[in-house]
């Protein structure tokens, strides 16, 4: 999937560290509900066993990398993937020296032609934080409306956070 400054790409056996540098960053546990750090081996065994087909493991992650460098700048996961219900979740993650570039925006906007267009999804959605305004914003800059505000849904460091619920429907889904 190629964008104009940016490709989504399967993972490789050469992105463990900086999945290890993603998954072990302290700061974004909260958001993905990491409460332990991984290491080097669990994340060898997730790439060499973890199965690929969203169909058979309910997710997919890829990797965001620049067009130009080829640098790996972060990664977009779907998640709770449900083909009887044709949705899923979305994650996104870009490494902290790459943020405010633009990626993010253009992986969204890749994704979601993914997920309707391949997968034959009706609609995806988003869970974020009510604190995290750069990710809300993101989203409903992509067309993303708020669906409902999930009351003390995370305990984090002994603080209840409240996460909005955003989704976007698939607009050439006909009812």
């Amino acid at each position: 999937m190629h964008g104009e400054k940016i490709y989504l790409r399967a993972l490789e056996p050469g992105d463990i560290d900086i999945l290890l540098e993603m998954e072990n960053d302290t700061d974004i546990w909260k958001v993905s509900n990491t409460t332990v750090p991984f290491s080097r081996f669990d994340m060898e065994q997730y790439l060499m066993t973890g199965d690929k087909d969203i169909y058979k493991a309910r997710q997919l992650r890829l990797m965001i990398a620049e067009k130009k460098s080829d640098k790996t700048l972060g990664a977009i996961d779907l998640y709770d993937f449900d083909p009887a219900n044709r949705r899923a979740g979305v994650g996104i993650l870009i490494c902290k020296k790459h943020r405010s570039s633009g990626a993010a925006s253009e992986a969204l906007e890749l994704l979601k032609e993914y997920a309707f267009k391949t997968l034959s999804l009706t609609q995806i959605y988003a869970q974020i934080h009510t604190d995290n305004e750069t990710s809300i914003q993101l989203f409903r800059k992509h067309g993303f409306s708020e669906s409902g505000i999930l009351k003390k849904w995370t305990l984090y460091n002994n603080v209840w956070l409240d996460t909005m619920m955003l989704q976007y429907i698939n607009p050439d889904i006909k009812s």
